[in-house]
C-alpha cells in the first residue's frame, strides 16, 4: 500500500467514523457538545480544515471530553495522526503500528500493495 492509497484508506476509515459519530448524535440538541464535535468530524471529511492540523485536536477533544465514545474511533487514525494521538495507545500497540508501518513502507517500495488486514491479523497471530 503505497502512501497515496494509505491516505484514502484513512479518510475513509474518518469517514465512517464521522458519519457513525453523526447519526449517533443526530438527537441532541444542536448546541450540546457532542454533536459539535460530530459535525466539525463531518466537516473536516468534507475538505473543510487541515486534516493533520486540524484532525489531531479533534480527537483531543472527543478522547478527553467524551471517553465513552473513544472505543469507537479507529485506532489506524490514532498512528495515522500520530504525535499527541499517540498517547491515547498503549506502548505494545505502538510498537505492533510500527511494525506494519515498516511492512508496508517495504511492500510500497517493491511496488507492491500491502492488505493491512492480513498483515495485522498476522502479527497478532489471528491466522
Amino acid at each position: 500500500m503505497d502512501d497515496e492509497h494509505y491516505l484514502q484508506h484513512c479518510r475513509q476509515l474518518l469517514a465512517s467514523f464521522a458519519q457513525d459519530l453523526t447519526a449517533r448524535t443526530a438527537s441532541l440538541p444542536d448546541d450540546n457538545p457532542l454533536r459539535l464535535l460530530s459535525a466539525e468530524f463531518k466537516s473536516l471529511i468534507e475538505g473543510n480544515g487541515d486534516l493533520y492540523r486540524d484532525g489531531p485536536v479533534l480527537v483531543a477533544r472527543l478522547f478527553t471530553g467524551f471517553p465513552d465514545y473513544a472505543p469507537t474511533f479507529p485506532r489506524d487514525l490514532l498512528w495515522f495522526f500520530g504525535g499527541d494521538c499517540l498517547h491515547y495507545m498503549p506502548d505494545a500497540e505502538i510498537e505492533q503500528f510500527q511494525q506494519l508501518e515498516q511492512q508496508r513502507l517495504e511492500a510500497a517500495a517493491r511496488g507492491e500493495n500491502l492488505d493491512l488486514r492480513a498483515a495485522r491479523a498476522k502479527l497478532l497471530k489471528l491466522q
